[in-house]
């Protein structure tokens, strides 16, 4: 498949991407500290896939500790054209079950102790998030997924690790929150800083989240994303996202801050000026 380059988030119960064809194991190092793991890579039905455990091997790390810069960061050293992620989510709706699977449309963000960006201290870049997911690949996983998907739906990322109280998830519905979960931001932004197209794929647990096989049913959206692929590749406006974004003027950056960015400004430093 020209230019596709998927790189798989899993979250919960997802340690695979499933079986790949020169499926290998790589640790990749990250200017912004350890990533939750090493990256699996390989090839589905002619696409490259790479993949990452968010909370690690075991489900080791919690949500305010997993490293979502690093993560990133190595995917998009990895030459990642675009992400999908997999997270499990709590229902806010009467009509979303335990089991069924939602398209994360909209992002609450309710996080408070995460690095929140790849810019800032030295480099200082905005990028656009009124709509966080990309729809074509949002579009493209659906249509993988095999079975009904809530499509459009509003997430609310807070900090857990605990579950909301009541009295939380009223005032979350209040807000317009479909679904709740403690992984998306800053993932999702961090992805667009990285001018990665991103989706989310939800799937809703109940009071026990080992109740479901995420992995077989990630493992099969994925397989089939593979096989729908376009063949070629065309370009996404996220792509080039950063050529707006960043505020700072280029003859003013801090070396040690733009060295750390080596990954994320390499279309932008290897550009004609």
């Amino acid at each position: 498949m020209s230019g596709w380059h998927i790189g798989i988030i899993g979250g919960a119960g997802i340690n695979t991407p499933g079986d790949l064809a020169a499926m290998q194991e790589i640790p990749v190092a990250s200017a912004f500290g350890e990533p939750s793991g090493p990256i699996t890579t390989g090839t589905l039905a002619g696409v490259s896939i790479s993949f990452i455990a968010r909370q690690g091997a075991g489900h080791r790390l919690s949500p305010s500790h997993i490293n979502y810069r690093a993560n990133i960061d190595a995917l998009k050293r990895c030459g990642v054209t675009d992400v999908l992620a997999f997270s499990a989510v709590h229902s806010l709706s009467n009509t979303i079950a335990a089991g069924d699977l939602v398209q994360v449309a909209q992002l609450i963000d309710q996080t408070v102790a995460r690095e929140r960006s790849f810019f800032g201290d030295g480099v200082v870049a905005r990028v656009a998030m009124a709509d966080p997911v990309c729809p074509r690949l949002s579009e493209l996983a659906v249509s993988a997924a095999g079975a009904p998907v809530h499509c459009a739906v509003t997430y609310l990322a807070h900090e857990g690790p605990q579950s909301p109280t009541t009295a939380e998830n009223q005032l979350y519905r209040q807000w317009g929150a479909d679904v709740c979960g403690m992984t998306a931001m800053p993932e999702a932004l961090l992805a667009r800083e990285a001018e990665l197209p991103y989706a989310l794929i939800g799937t809703v647990i109940g009071d026990d989240p080992r109740a479901l096989d995420n992995g077989a049913i990630a493992a099969k959206l994925i397989n089939q994303l593979a096989a729908n692929l376009p063949p070629t590749r065309d370009p996404s406006a996220i792509d080039t996202v950063l050529d707006h974004a960043i505020i700072t003027p280029r003859d003013s950056w801090d070396r040690g801050c733009a060295a750390r960015l080596d990954a994320i400004l390499r279309r932008i430093n290897t550009a004609p000026r």
